[in-house]
């Protein structure tokens, strides 16, 4: 700065000098720059703020998780989502027992041929006793008389293909005829077992039938609707109706010889005549579950056989 030249000026000329001074800033800014860059990439710290970068301070959500208020709530909400889900679990398990599912599926080739035979002809069959092991019912595979699912559920299947196939050599098939046969099979079948629960119930019958055992023995009468309309299929209405009155015969058999041992009592289920106003309602109930049988294979199957 010239002293001797502002010295002999007046004050409005060493104003004027004062822009000329090369005054810059400890931080290297322009003093004409009005205000802060802020075009830099991210993670770039601006100009004139330094020490607060994130190495600094930290992510937001590492305070957050480190706080020891957060993670206590954390841990309290995963002890009650565990409940709510144990709770849930426990309830459905009394009405369908989904972890016992895999058991009703436990079966093989062996076992389906002879179920099969067993559901078509089951007259020639003597001992109808389900067989244990240290107080578990054996694995369908190894027992004949154990209930299962994987018949009722292919025999399901298999009827709404069957039924599909009749409506099309009619020229009555559209998706929408195929989907109410559908629909209707599973809403008469869950009334069924809805029925036979509060039968139950009401009867006041102490037995080990579960909700499953329900479903499995009200889905065998699929196999005699698909041998009735495979019959009518093949040989017209005569066969149909001959075959169906064959498999309902079978069935009822069958689930009277079943559900004997099931809702009866002990010397009942032995053909032992036994006294008393509950023992005839059992009677009665296992009579009907077995006479019903027949009424719904006549009604989901009568309509697709011309």
């Amino acid at each position: 700065m010239d002293m001797d030249y502002t010295a002999t000026q007046s004050g409005f000329r060493q104003r004027k000098l004062y822009p000329k001074m090369k005054n810059t800033s400890m931080d290297g800014t322009d003093p004409s720059q009005l205000f802060d860059d802020t075009s830099a990439a991210p993670g770039v710290q601006p100009a004139g703020f330094p020490g607060q970068g994130v190495g600094a301070m930290g992510y937001p959500g590492q305070t957050l998780l480190s706080d020891p208020m957060s993670n206590l709530a954390m841990a309290y909400g995963s002890s009650l989502a565990s409940q709510g889900k144990d709770l849930v679990d426990k309830n459905l398990d009394r009405f369908l027992p989904i972890s016992k599912l895999k058991y009703y599926f436990a079966v093989d080739t062996v076992y389906v041929g002879k179920k099969l035979g067993l559901l078509v002809f089951p007259y020639m069959h003597q001992n109808w006793e389900v067989s244990y092991q240290q107080d578990t019912p054996v694995a369908p595979r190894f027992d004949i008389n154990a209930p299962d699912l994987y018949i009722p559920a292919m025999g399901f299947i298999t009827y709404i293909l069957v039924a599909g196939l009749a409506l099309g050599t009619q020229n009555r098939f559209t998706p929408e005829i195929l989907g109410m046969q559908a629909s209707s099979a599973l809403v008469w079948l869950i009334m069924e077992v809805l029925a036979v629960l509060l039968s139950l119930y009401l009867v006041t019958v102490n037995t080990d039938l579960t909700t499953i055992d329900l479903v499995a023995f009200s889905g065998y009468k699929y196999v005699g609707m698909i041998v009735g309309v495979v019959a009518g299929l093949l040989f017209g209405r005569t066969g149909y109706y001959l075959t169906l009155l064959w498999c309902c015969i079978s069935i009822f058999v069958f689930m009277i010889r079943t559900l004997r041992l099931k809702l009866l009592s002990e010397a009942a289920a032995q053909g032992v005549l036994v006294h008393g106003a509950r023992n005839q309602l059992r009677m009665y109930l296992t009579m009907s579950i077995a006479a019903a049988q027949p009424i719904f294979m006549y009604w989901l199957t009568y309509h697709l056989v011309r």
